[in-house]
């Protein structure tokens, strides 16, 4: 397989063209033959005009590339070695919703032939590439597994918004259900992997492997967050506590925070599930998504508070959010827990305008049911820095004194403030 796509001979297709598979789409073609596969047109136009809809890449990156852009599943029939790349989300009870790679498992199934490789990358439990996405390939295909086609698991890694440890930069993780296959996707995808390439000994290795990156994230954030909560009730800061005890060479730097997005705030519902489903209940794990989960309503409940203690009313109290995103710098919403508190305040009747220099107004609208502002007008009585976005790193005292009313609150989730509030009301996790 290896020899047939670094000789042109055979093609790569990619199946889900969003953060992470537009840009393995992309690096393939700068070497080998690909099909970029999304099945939404207006994506898929928007990648002919060399504009990439997730706003991570930029239109140079696309020089250089044999690629075919397409929403016709047709175009997949002449490829050997596809790509599975789609999103791996949750429901709203929480539970693994595996109905983007189920589907993608039947568009490549349709089209799958002898010979052919299908490599999943989406995130998912030890176990789900073999005993869900297999058995639709064999369905769709009247194919036998093994005998007739291969198929491995290989985790993405790409972490958005950051321009260092971009995807050729990060070593990769691939397996294969056989030795013949896990030697041939390794081999396959170091044409692209600069940093090289991890063999895992099972494709359940490699699944357990990249759920189990996030999870660690999670739990130790988790105990950032209910540490940050005991600190608090103590009258010190988190982050001096932290500044502190990180001067101990090996003291692992988590800061509290909202954990959102569709990597740290998903993938360990993922492994809670599937342990459940094995007889097993991890308490380490669903008692950190419990603490992330919480702290969006704890933020929003210490702002009604401190509000209330100004001898304001609450209902008449005007709060600005600024950061709609997951994360800082990036324009992706999806799963941000700053929704979180604004429904909380909500529930106080708190007049809150949202702001985000990056995040799509419709986008937040349709995602949300919230209704975003250009820019903060009138004074507020307290003002939450949400996401740490580079332009509200830059601001001062002074700016946020020019918009709060008398006696004002500026709360600072990430602590970027810190020793730089001298009048407002200050207070972070």
């Amino acid at each position: 397989m290896y020899n047939s796509i670094i000789n042109k001979q055979k093609k790569i297709s990619v199946i889900g063209l969003g953060y992470v598979g537009l840009p393995i789409a992309l690096e393939f073609a700068k070497h080998v033959k690909v099909v970029g596969f999304d099945i939404k047109p207006e994506r898929v136009e928007m990648m002919k005009n060399r504009v990439d809809p997730s706003n991570e890449l930029v239109a140079e990156d696309f020089d250089g590339c044999d690629i075919l852009f397409t929403a016709n599943p047709e175009d997949l029939k002449d490829c050997h070695f596809h790509i599975v790349a789609v999103p791996t989300p949750i429901d709203e009870h929480k539970l693994p919703d595996l109905t983007p790679v189920i589907k993608a498992s039947e568009t490549v199934g349709k089209i799958l032939k002898k010979g052919d490789y299908v490599v999943y990358e989406s995130t998912v439990y030890p176990g789900c590439t073999e005993e869900d996405c297999v058995p639709v390939l064999e369905k769709m295909s009247g194919l036998k597994f093994v005998e007739d086609f291969k198929v491995g698991f290989s985790p993405e890694r790409i972490n958005p918004g950051d321009r260092v440890h971009t995807l050729t930069s990060i070593v990769k993780v691939t397996s294969g259900c056989d030795t013949e296959s896990a030697e041939e996707i390794a081999k396959t995808y170091e044409i692209i992997i600069k940093a090289g390439v991890h063999r895992a000994s099972s494709i359940k290795v490699a699944e357990a492997a990249k759920i189990i990156e996030n999870t660690q994230r999670d739990v130790n954030i988790a105990l950032m967050n209910e540490l940050s909560i005991i600190f608090d009730i103590m009258g010190i800061n988190t982050f001096e506590v932290l500044e502190a005890a990180g001067t101990k060479w090996n003291f692992l730097k988590f800061i509290p925070g909202l954990v959102g997005g569709h990597c740290i705030g998903v993938d360990p519902y993922y492994l809670l599930h599937k342990a459940k489903e094995l007889g097993y209940h991890a308490k380490m794990i669903g008692s950190g998504r419990a603490i992330n989960d919480g702290m969006g309503p704890y933020v929003a409940s210490k702002v009604v508070k401190l509000i209330i203690s100004k001898r304001k009313e609450i209902t008449t109290s005007r709060v600005l959010v600024m950061g709609m995103t997951f994360k800082e710098d990036v324009t992706d919403i999806r799963n941000s827990r700053v929704i979180d508190i604004i429904e909380e305040l909500n529930k106080y009747n708190v007049k809150v305008d949202v702001v985000d220099p990056h995040a799509d107004h419709h986008e937040v609208k349709e995602e949300y049911g919230v209704d975003m502002v250009d820019s903060p007008s009138g004074k507020y009585d307290a003002i939450i820095v949400a996401v740490n976005h580079n332009p509200y790193t830059k601001l001062n005292e002074s700016y946020f004194k020019e918009i709060s009313n008398e006696n004002g609150i500026l709360i600072d989730i990430k602590g970027i403030f810190k020793n730089k509030i001298n009048e407002l009301t200050y207070w972070s996790l």
